[in-house]
Parts: structure tokens; sequence; C-alpha cells
């Protein structure tokens, strides 16, 4: 009987020795899945938020989500907060997740999951808006700007968070500006300024400012500012001919640049009106020479002008004759002469019409009518040379002969007659004894 009862009390221990391992195994793992997990967010001000909490293990114990304020929003299914930007998502035991739509930047900070168990656990999401910054401004551009001109060129845009960053633009290079940073409540407020000395190359150049911003990730903001810079003209003459030859046709152009556009232009030669119209036609900024000759030899000068200044061009004209094939040289070259330069160059230094000593417009296609001519004369000057060296040779040979002939017979002689008579005596023999003087 008693070993019976023994028997059935060891039993029934043993039985409460494994109901309390498996109740303290359940509430470990009650405890340890009854954790809830969130995760930070970041969103754009003006859009939508969702803010959501898990559980891993819940046994029917109730979710809550709280703002920054410590105002509930959503206790598991029921809301609490009257917001109609905010709504329920999905409501369970083991999630609550809720979406704030339009999000302020009011909106933004600690946001706080609860499961209420004993002792409340909690979870925070941090929730962060981005300020989207306003569409750039550029202050400052005066139209039109003046060649000279110093101007300065401001950016500005507003409601960025964090700070924007500004660039600039010179159509498409960029330039570096000069950045500010304001706070202005939980936004900033960016300027950018650019000095400019604006001078011609300036006219038509396109200054964009561009906003950089992590809350633009797909429509950039920007804007974009031409500049007109008025300035004085340029002008240069553009000729057709390189060598304007008798009976061509000859164009000039007056190619002058400004702002505003220096139209029309005046042409004149030497200072006055042009002389024969009938020949020389004016067509806008042209002048055209249907047939050349040689009395348009002379200075023409382009002239234009705007309000800012007057520029003007000349281009002096010369006229060559129309060159003729000479026949080959069968005189020898013994020593050419190279010629001159200012024979390539065809000078004309007796031409009243060209001003200077070198005509602007001639080149060397007489280079080789010059060359013959040089050889010819040197052949000339190399004959004359040898002619009177040879004339020179033979007259002081001879006038040596009779002056030691005459000393011969006069060596010897007492008297003048005695002299003559041993050198007539002794001319037989002159021609060996001979002595020549060069």
């Amino acid at each position: 009987m008693n070993l019976k009862s023994n028997l059935i009390f060891t039993l029934y221990t043993i039985y409460g020795i494994l109901l309390k391992v498996m109740a303290s195994k359940g509430k470990a793992r009650g405890v340890s899945g009854q954790y809830p997990l969130v995760q930070n967010m970041t969103v754009t001000e003006g859009g939508t938020a969702n803010m959501t909490c898990r559980v891993a293990y819940n046994d029917n114990t109730s979710l809550q989500w709280s703002n920054p304020a410590q105002q509930t929003l959503f206790f598991g299914d029921k809301k609490a907060l009257r917001d109609n930007r905010i709504e329920l998502v999905r409501a369970s035991s083991s999630e609550l997740t809720i979406s704030i739509s339009d999000v302020m930047l009011s909106d933004e900070g600690m946001y706080t999951c609860s499961l209420f168990t004993m002792p409340v656990r909690t979870a925070k999401a941090y929730l962060t808006v981005l300020g989207v910054p306003e569409k750039p401004e550029i202050d400052g551009l005066t139209k039109p700007a003046m060649e000279g001109d110093h101007i300065t060129l401001t950016c500005m845009t507003q409601g960025s968070k964090p700070a924007a960053d500004l660039r600039w633009f010179r159509n498409e290079k960029e330039i570096k500006g000069a950045k500010e940073v304001n706070a202005s409540g939980k936004t900033f407020t960016v300027r950018s300024s650019l000095q400019l000395h604006v001078d011609r190359n300036d006219d038509g150049v396109a200054y964009t400012c561009k906003v950089d911003h992590v809350a633009l990730t797909q429509t950039p903001q920007q804007a974009t500012e031409v500049l007109e810079v008025h300035y004085a003209p340029r002008v240069e003459i553009v000729n057709s001919l390189a060598v304007p030859q008798e009976g061509q046709y000859l164009k000039l152009e007056c190619v002058s640049k400004g702002n505003p556009s220096p139209d029309p232009v005046k042409w004149t030669k030497d200072g006055a009106e042009l002389p024969d119209l009938d020949r020389m036609i004016v067509e806008g900024r042209e002048l055209t020479f249907t047939s050349l000759n040689k009395t348009d030899n002379g200075t023409y000068r382009c002239e234009a002008g705007n309000h800012l200044g007057t520029s003007s061009a000349e281009y002096v004209l010369y006229v060559y004759d129309v060159p003729t094939t000479l026949p080959p040289s069968t005189t020898p070259h013994l020593h050419p002469i190279p010629p001159e330069p200012t024979a390539l160059l065809g000078t004309h230094d007796s031409d009243p019409t060209v001003t200077g000593n070198r005509d602007p417009n001639a080149v060397g296609q007489h280079g080789t009518d010059h060359a013959l001519i040089g050889g010819v004369v040197a052949v000339v000057v190399f004959v004359t040379l040898c002619l009177i060296i040879v004339l020179g040779r033979y007259l002081a040979r001879h006038k040596g002969t009779y002056l030691t002939n005459e000393a011969k017979g006069a060596d010897d002689a007492p008297d003048a007659d005695t002299a003559i008579i041993n050198a007539e005596g002794n001319h037989a023999h002159a021609e060996e004894k001979k002595e020549y003087f060069i």
C-alpha cells in the first residue's frame, strides 16, 4: 500500500516538473517574440509615408502608433486622431501599417510603435521630410548690356531642406559662382552670385543656374537668361581675287560685326565717291567690278557704324597686266642672279595710285620674267668684264716692250744718236728678251 502511494507521488512530481519546464519555455518564447520592429523613413515634402510596425510573435496583444507629439494615431484598427491625411493600411496581430499622405515639414520627427504587454514594449522610427527647393530666379541682368560693363548675376532658390546646391553654366560649360546659405525655419534660402565683365563675345550667350538637391530626382530646377550685348562695329574687307588682272570680275565684301547691326555701309575710293558707277556696282555690303582696268587702281574704303561708334577698313587695289608667255631663252646662264624680293612681290614705286613701296595685291607670277632678265644682264656684264681684262693685258704688254728696247739701246751709248743706232741694232734680239708687265 505504501509502495503504491509512493509511486503515485513520484509520478505526480515528475509530471509537475514537466509542466513547469514546458510553461517556462512557452513564456520565454513569448517574451523574445513580443518586441515591435520598425524602420526609419525619408519622404519628400508632399509625398506619402508608410509607417509599418511588426512583431514576430503576438498573443493578441494590441499595437499602437503615436506621432512626435505623443498623440495616438491608431490603436489597433481604431483611428484615434482626426487627420484626414492619416489612413490605416493594415492591422493584424503581428502588423500595424498606417500611411501619411501630403507630408509636410511639420510631420518630421520620432514616431513610436507600442506593444501593450506587461511591461509595454516600444520601438521608435524617425520620419525625415525633404524640403523641395523652389524654381530658381536670376536677378541683376540688364537688357541690353553695353560692352565693357561690369554686372552681377544672382541666382536664388528657397524652401530647400537640406540646403540646395546652385551651379552656373555658360552655355554648356560650368563656371564657378559665390554661394551664400541662410536658414529660414526648417528650410534654407540659397544664393549664388556671378561677376561678369561684359564684352562682345557674351552677346547671345545663355547663362543657366541649375539647382542640385536630393529631392529633385527626375525634374531638375533651373533658370536661363540670354545676355544681349550692344557694341560698336568692327569692319574688314574680303576680296574674291588674290591677283586681280585686267578684264577680270572682282567682288569686295564689307564684313561688319556690331550690335545693333551697322547697316548700310559706305564705299569710297581715294577719299572720294566712286568714279565709275557703271562698272562699280554697290549692292548692300558688296562692291563689284564687272571688268577691271588700270583706272581702278587705288585705295577703297568701307565704313560702317551704329549709335555706339563707327569703324572702317581699306583695301589697296592694283590691277595687273594679263600675263604673256615668253619663248625659252637660248642664252647660257653662266652666273644666274636670283631676283630681288621686291621683284617677286611686284613693287611698283612709280605708280601714283599705290600706297607705299609695295603693292599688296602683287604676288610672284612675274618671277620667271625677272629671272630671265637678270640672267641676260649677268651674261652681258660677264662678257664686258672679260673684254676689259683682255684689252688691259694687251696694252700693258706693248707698253712694256717699247720701254725695255729703248732702255737697252741707251745703256752703252755716249749720246742719243748712238743710243738710237744701238736700239736698231739690237732689234733682232729684242723678241728674245722682252719683258711683260701686267
